[in-house]
């Protein structure tokens, strides 16, 4: 089984499973339908195309939340196209500054395409929503592994100021959301299985995840000096007090 990873970061990301009127919220981590909307404008698919997109919804997916980022609310307003009138405020959320870690499992030949596509995409890529192109190339190797592998084995890709945080640590331990595999014990459910991106009958459907975490690594570590290294000069208060004489 191979494994396509994506790096995915910018300077705004927003990966909402659920919106309501004017509130566009943001999971913490990738959505796969998301994701798999990325690839499908890389790969130029129409939103009408269900066979098209029912492809690349068999993969099966994972992330690995390398940092998580800050969660950032703004307000947006607009006025309508033809009357000028204007529209209800809106309440977006996104986050700031984050990294994550997406794989996707399956058929190597479409991982191929998949891969060939991000390099010349058909259409813009962004990270959930228009208003988030990604900082860099999202592309990562094709792994010949399992998903968890493939995520366990993966550089950390975290920033380097962010790594440099962490500057003690010689490993980080990080988070995995991964889809279960048929038969597989899972923690919960998120409806991100997409089913249909057409405007008139979008739908998605519940998908299995399973909450683990992997240590990875840390290129930023700092070695701690042992006892034996470390010279702590002796403290004598009294030395610098001249002895009195009788």
């Amino acid at each position: 089984m191979s494994v396509l990873l994506l790096r995915l970061a910018g300077p705004l990301q927003a990966w909402g499973a659920s919106a309501r009127f004017v509130r566009r919220t943001t999971e913490s981590a990738p959505t796969k339908s998301g994701v798999i909307g990325m690839l499908a404008a890389a790969q130029g698919i129409d939103r009408s195309d269900d066979s098209g997109l029912a492809r690349l919804a068999t993969l099966r997916f994972g992330v690995r939340l390398d940092q998580p980022g800050t969660r950032v609310r703004d307000f947006q307003t607009a006025h309508h196209a033809v009357t000028g009138k204007s529209m209800p405020l809106s309440e977006r959320f996104y986050l700031a500054d984050a990294v994550f870690v997406a794989a996707l499992e399956g058929d190597g030949h479409l991982l191929n395409e998949l891969h060939a596509a991000l390099r010349t995409p058909a259409h813009p890529l962004f990270l959930g929503r228009r208003s988030c192109p990604p900082s860099q190339p999202v592309e990562l190797p094709i792994r010949d592994a399992g998903l968890s592998q493939a995520l366990a084995d993966e550089p950390w890709q975290a920033g380097t100021w962010y790594q440099r945080l962490h500057r003690k640590e010689r490993t980080v331990s990080l988070t995995v959301l991964r889809e279960t595999a048929a038969g597989e014990a899972h923690g919960d459910f998120q409806r991100d299985q997409p089913l249909s991106f057409a405007a008139d009958h979008r739908r998605h459907a519940l998908r299995p995840v399973a909450t683990t975490t992997v240590d990875v690594p840390n290129p930023c570590a700092v070695p701690v000096p042992g006892p034996a290294a470390r010279h702590v000069p002796r403290h004598e208060p009294f030395d610098a007090v001249e002895e009195e004489t009788l």
